[in-house]
């Protein structure tokens, strides 16, 4: 079964094909800045062993123009890998927010698509760029099922203690202010493959999700019993340009004392703090590259960031009653050694050791980094959202 995953973003596209049940894509790309004039898609034909990079750099009004260059790339006479649009049989949408509405992948019908609409205000930057994805893929690709695969679904397993919020009820009941949590397909991705590595369906995990924006969620037999982020993607984690948790108080004081808008204090912990707001730099790279050069702010910065997992990490423990494994993922979980030792240091009363020497190998493959024999592992597992996606949209359509 040929099926198309899309991530549609406000600028760009990610995507990838999928010949299921191959776990390895036919091609992969990605469009960027669509509308905002000399756009670059670069698409890779993937073929075994052998790549083959194209990039293009031309003018993508909208995700439709867009999306119609990816169509003509995936069917090109010479570069192509298939001959005719109609031969995508589904198309796989990442949707990042399903509100309590959506716990499973779901095919996509006009009712779904206006309940994805109607959750717009819950995740303003991220519903509208998915649901114009699903539009403009329904005519590109008319012949193929358009799937939905939300963000938050893995996450409505928490139990209310886990998802609600102290405050009236009736802000819950009426307008479904809880927790919801994000990077859900992440997570459920890195948890299956450390129950397989395990060889423990049951195993207790704390999966650590560090890119950009960074998540952590409890995993208890495959299901996640709590996550750091909530109703929206702010909370939780120091982040590339987040906040992470911050006392609702410093709010009110921004606000009423220092006579900032809703609006400023919402660029400002979302697009203004983080690292970039503590160094300067949002990319870990250049925070380590700083550390190197002895500027101690850099550092502080980095304990901070380590801190805040450490933190979730015991709260987590508690949660789940044990612990068999934590789980490094994504771009700065995957590959900043520095990170994963300061995150695992002074944490042997939990049974977590990290083996400095297996922490510095470079790997795109599992790999375990704790000391021999420790009671909890460490894994370090890189994330595949697309994958993922096309393998919960083949169970969905029961081939």
């Amino acid at each position: 079964m040929n099926i198309f995953v899309v991530n549609s973003g406000s600028s760009s596209i990610k995507y990838q094909l999928f010949r299921m049940p191959s776990q390895k894509p036919v091609c992969s790309g990605l469009v960027e800045r669509i509308g905002l004039g000399n756009s670059v898609i670069t698409h890779k034909i993937i073929n075994g062993e052998e790549e083959r990079v194209i990039e293009r750099t031309l003018d993508l009004p909208d995700h439709e123009a867009g999306l119609q260059e990816v169509g003509n790339l995936l069917t090109h006479p010479e570069l192509g890998v298939i001959k005719d649009p109609a031969e995508i049989e589904a198309v796989g949408h990442r949707v990042v927010h399903g509100g309590e509405t959506f716990a499973a992948t779901t095919t996509i019908t006009q009712e779904v698509k206006d309940k994805i609409k109607q959750l717009f205000a819950l995740a303003p930057l991220h519903n509208p760029s998915n649901y114009l994805g699903i539009e403009v893929a329904e005519r590109i690709f008319s012949k193929a099922k358009q799937v939905a695969v939300f963000d938050t679904a893995f996450h409505q397993s928490m139990p209310p203690q886990a998802y609600r919020y102290a405050i009236p009820n009736e802000l819950y009941s009426k307008q479904g202010i809880r927790a919801y949590g994000f990077h859900g397909t992440s997570h459920k991705y890195v948890a299956a493959k450390a129950a397989d590595y395990l060889n423990n369906p049951q195993a207790k995990l704390i999966t650590i999700h560090l890119g950009n924006g960074c998540s952590m969620a409890a995993v208890n037999g495959g299901k996640s019993v709590d996550t750091s982020m909530g109703f929206g993607p702010l909370s939780g984690l120091v982040m590339g340009t987040r906040s992470g948790d911050i006392d609702p108080s410093v709010i009110f004081h921004l606000i009423n004392q220092e006579g900032y808008s809703a609006e400023e204090v919402s660029t400002l912990l979302n697009r203004q703090s983080g690292m970039k707001g503590l160094t300067g730099y949002s990319d870990m790279r250049d925070i380590t590259k700083a550390i190197n050069e002895g500027n101690s702010s850099a550092d502080v910065a980095y304990e901070l960031y380590a801190y805040r997992i450490k933190k979730y990490i015991g709260a987590y423990a508690a949660v789940l009653n044990g612990l068999d494994a934590i789980i490094f993922t994504a771009g700065v979980g995957e590959n900043d050694a520095m990170v994963r030792e300061r995150v695992c240091s002074q944490l042997n009363f939990l049974g977590i050791e990290l083996d400095s020497e297996k922490n510095k190998v470079r790997s795109k493959e599992l790999r375990e980094i704790s000391k021999e024999g420790a009671p909890v592992k460490i894994l370090v597992i890189p994330t595949n959202e697309e994958l993922e996606i096309a393998n919960q949209c083949f169970e969905l359509l029961g081939a």
